[in-house]
């Protein structure tokens, strides 16, 4: 669906579909989105509200439309108050942007949960009658559903039977989970011959932004990383479905990618996932650092991460749907490597270190203000 497809009066709204639409991330980046809209919070952790972002022609979040796809029910405001006793999200809030919840509520379909015929054009119909009923100018889907186990059976998984239906839908696509989404190989001719703009995979909110920063770190100051171990402990719906191994084997492959890109080598150690129920939608992470110094004086960093992934993911979704609308905007394709900045595993080219991947956001920043 393009712009060209709807009458030239409709107001500048865009949609925001998301994939696991009542699960915690989702949730909270439309109560936030609300709360940011009406002045009640201000928008920390979005780099789209930044100077360098300023002329850069994003929709702005008054004009943020949400809907999706969630094999769940339930009303969201009723999600929303239990991420609020959780201290999620600050007390009062879902109140105070129910109303922006129910309608988003409203926006939310069936998802699908194996390949079924003709379930992609069922999840396509989905969205073009949303932008439809909305009166959107552009729908950009965001994958923000649980990680699902690598497998090799025959059919698509459902993280790419929902790329397949945005596909289908004209949609710029961001999958901010492991999962294998567009990038499954089944769906690489429809993708290539659609020549719509993606981003991904599996958004780097936590302890994986952490070894970002830190193994370039030690690679450019010649230090010889020896070992490097981490654990985390998580609850919430994260963690029951990183209770399954296979699922638990995609998360930790992206992590352990950042570590070998950036030192050219995996060291020795890997990263244990741990479900604990009682954190809900708390982590916790910690990583052990074995390294070598002048003359092979032996050392160790440890570090700890304590953080609600939910509250920091929910920014950067914002932040991607708003950068994807702009790119669809002025016909980017393919994938936008300059967005490795979000990822633990970039689709693209593009630099390891966050730094550099900073970098190469602002140059984004500067070609959307260019128009080009």
């Amino acid at each position: 669906m393009s712009p060209s497809d709807l009458p030239s009066d409709l107001p500048p709204r865009v949609g925001v579909w998301l994939i696991g639409a009542r699960g915690s991330v989702a949730t909270t980046a439309v109560a936030g989105c609300a709360a940011l809209t009406a002045g009640l919070r201000p928008p920390t952790g979005m780099l789209t509200e930044t100077p360098p972002f300023a002329r850069s022609g994003l929709p702005p979040l008054t004009a943020l439309v949400f809907g999706g796809h969630d094999t769940a029910e339930g009303p969201l405001a009723k999600r929303a108050e239990a991420l609020a006793g959780a201290g999620v999200l600050p007390h009062g809030l879902p109140d105070a942007v129910r109303a922006e919840l129910d309608d988003a509520d409203r926006g939310i379909r069936a998802g699908a949960t194996d390949d079924a015929d003709g379930v992609t054009e069922r999840l396509a119909d989905d969205i073009r009658e949303f932008a439809r009923r909305r009166g959107l100018r552009r729908v950009v889907v965001v994958n923000v559903a649980s990680t699902e186990p690598r497998t090799d059976g025959p059919g698509l998984p459902p993280s790419a039977l929902y790329a397949a239906a945005a596909v289908r839908a004209g949609c710029p696509y961001v999958n901010f989970t492991p999962s294998a989404g567009i990038q499954h190989p089944g769906l690489a001719p429809l993708v290539e011959e659609s020549r719509l703009p993606y981003a991904g995979r599996d958004g780097k909110t936590g302890q994986t932004l952490l070894r970002a920063v830190l193994a370039p770190m030690f690679a450019q100051r010649a230090l010889d990383v020896r070992a490097w171990s981490g654990t985390n402990l998580l609850g919430g719906g994260d963690g029951a479905a990183l209770a399954d191994p296979a699922a638990a084997a995609a998360k930790n492959a992206g992590k352990a990618r950042v570590l070998a890109d950036a030192l050219g080598t995996l060291p020795q150690g890997g990263t244990h996932i741990d479900d604990v129920p009682a954190l809900g939608d708390w982590k916790t992470a910690w990583d052990h650092i074995a390294f070598d110094g002048f003359l092979g004086t032996r050392m160790v960093l440890q570090t700890t991460w304590q953080g609600c992934d939910s509250a920091l993911a929910a920014p950067l979704v914002l932040d991607l749907a708003r950068i994807m609308a702009r790119a669809g905007e002025l016909g980017l394709t393919g994938p936008v490597g300059e967005l490795g900045f979000y990822f633990k595993d970039p689709v693209g080219e593009g630099p390891v270190a966050l730094g550099e991947q900073y970098g190469r956001l602002l140059e984004l920043a500067r070609r959307l203000a260019a128009g080009r």
